[in-house]
């Protein structure tokens, strides 16, 4: 009797033990790192690459989704179709997904979001492209055509980027700090300067796949404490961490280190508002100053591709105009003599934040050095950059900055009058009226080369390389994407192991 009483009372002494006793559950939640806080969490408004890489997939979402290969796939839209000449594109819609507020999700939000990026008081990066639909219609609650003044055979690619995200009508005007989506996530919290908190969004329409149910997302901008909080476990994950700190964790057994490509074009934007920068040859004697191995073994420790042209590599029609202006500061010297400039030249070069830039911009300046040119530095945060630089009706008051322009197929952008770079050449406006307007992709590749030799020629800017972005995370995460299209954390493809 007394054994059997003992059995008893241990089988009820084991069923109450906490569950880690009997089996280790799988970690539910990440913590993952950025190396700068976005402005903002409104993508439809703003500019900075930060903004996509919290929201875009998270807590937005779009018509369609670009994937880690740069393929497109359905997501708000569940199917498209085009017209032969790429002008009219036809998606019909998901069905009964409704956003964070529990609004439902149809043609007329998407009217909606499209029509307010278009606006004239719109202050969207891709304000060109929304400007440039003729018109769009809603015959039904769950179809929107899309009729475009031009031939656009990147559109699909174009409504996947963070700027063409589906917001909710009656909460627009707040996403900035209170975003509402269709998306797997909400905001949990903001710790200004500190972090994000996303919660998982239980009446996701496909709930079940998600597997992380809190992601939190600090903002590390120091390249020595982003590898120490990765060491010390304080962060599971961190996506375009600085290039000078992924050499200690290549042979460390506890990460799993991803070397991505992209799109990005990495530049020294010249402001040919100013004197003498409006004379091709000052820009060409920049140009030629200006060794682009040296910057990319320095700034980034080789993680990147030399570029002459606001193109890269893998793009349809790409040609390498890299000899175009190549590295010659004799050939500088004789330049700014023949525009007449006295040396030294001052000029001022801003900085933002991110290594590559303020790297970069040390070698820059020494390089400038060499030919007579002085780049005085200023650091600045990205907010002063993008209102004092880069915005629209901004007074861009620079003289020299360095960037890199993260967005695919945005030729369009030198195109812009009011773009901060003050080209606005009417022969380049007019080459680029006429590659979107011819859908054959063979005749439209080589119609491309010639847009990229004409601003290599132009010296529009120092045009310097194509990065690579290395990603650091933990081991046992998986689902992080190696390959970077454009800059984004979709979450819904994380779990642990």
């Amino acid at each position: 009797m007394f054994r059997k009483l003992s059995i008893v009372a241990f089988a009820a002494a084991l069923a109450a033990a906490p569950l880690p006793v009997l089996a280790q559950s799988k970690k539910d939640s990440v913590v993952m790192a950025m190396t700068l806080e976005p402005p903002g969490l409104d993508p439809t408004n703003a500019a900075a690459a930060a903004i996509a890489e919290v929201t875009l997939y998270n807590i937005y979402e779009t018509l369609t989704k670009i994937n880690e290969d740069g393929s497109v796939s359905p997501l708000l839209a569940e199917s498209w179709t085009a017209s032969p000449d790429l002008k009219t594109y036809t998606f019909k819609l998901r069905k009964s997904v409704k956003f964070h507020n529990g609004e439902p999700f149809d043609s007329a939000a998407v009217k909606f979001s499209f029509d307010r990026n278009a606006a004239a008081t719109s202050t969207n990066k891709d304000k060109s492209l929304y400007q440039a639909f003729e018109k769009v219609e809603t015959p039904d609650a769950d179809t929107v055509v899309i009729t475009v003044k031009y031939s656009e055979p990147n559109l699909p690619f174009l409504l996947g980027q963070a700027s063409g995200s589906i917001v909710e009508p009656k909460s627009a005007a707040t996403n900035v700090t209170q975003p509402v989506g269709t998306g797997p996530y909400q905001l949990g919290a903001w710790a200004k300067g500190s972090s994000i908190t996303l919660n998982k969004w239980a009446d996701y329409r496909n709930a079940s796949a998600i597997k992380l149910s809190k992601v939190t997302i600090r903002f590390i901008s120091d390249p020595a404490a982003q590898a120490a909080a990765l060491l010390s476990n304080d962060v599971d994950a961190f996506p375009r961490i600085a290039t000078r700190v992924v050499a200690q964790f290549k042979s460390d057994p506890r990460f799993t280190v991803l070397i991505g490509g992209s799109r990005a074009k990495t530049i020294v934007a010249i402001n040919e508002r100013k004197k003498p920068l409006d004379d091709v040859r000052v820009r060409r004697a920049i140009l030629a100053a200006i060794d682009r191995k040296a910057l990319i073994d320095g700034a980034v420790e080789g993680y990147g591709t030399p570029i002459g042209s606001f193109y890269t590599p893998g793009s349809l029609g790409y040609v390498d105009t890299t000899g175009i202006n190549p590295y010659d500061p004799e050939k500088a010297k004789k330049l700014l003599a023949e525009a007449g400039v006295t040396t030294p030249l001052e000029l001022s070069l801003k900085l933002p934040p991110p290594p590559y830039a303020r790297q970069g911009g040390e070698i820059v300046a020494a390089q400038l050095a060499k030919v007579g040119i002085v780049a005085k530095i200023e650091n600045v945060e990205w907010a002063q950059w993008l209102s004092q630089v880069f915005a629209p009706n901004s007074p861009h008051n620079f003289d020299l900055t360095i960037v890199s322009h993260v967005e695919p197929f945005d030729l369009v952008k030198i195109t812009e009058p009011d773009y901060y770079l003050g080209y606005n050449n009417e022969a380049f406006n007019a080459l680029y009226k006429q590659i979107v307007s011819t859908p054959d992709e063979a005749a439209r590749a080589k119609l491309l080369g010639d847009a990229q030799r004409m601003l290599a020629t132009d010296a529009v800017s120092a045009y310097l390389f194509q990065p690579q972005w290395p990603t650091v995370t933990n081991k046992k995460l998986k689902g992080v994407w190696k390959e970077v299209p454009q800059f984004e954390n979709d979450f819904s493809t994380w779990y642990w192991e």
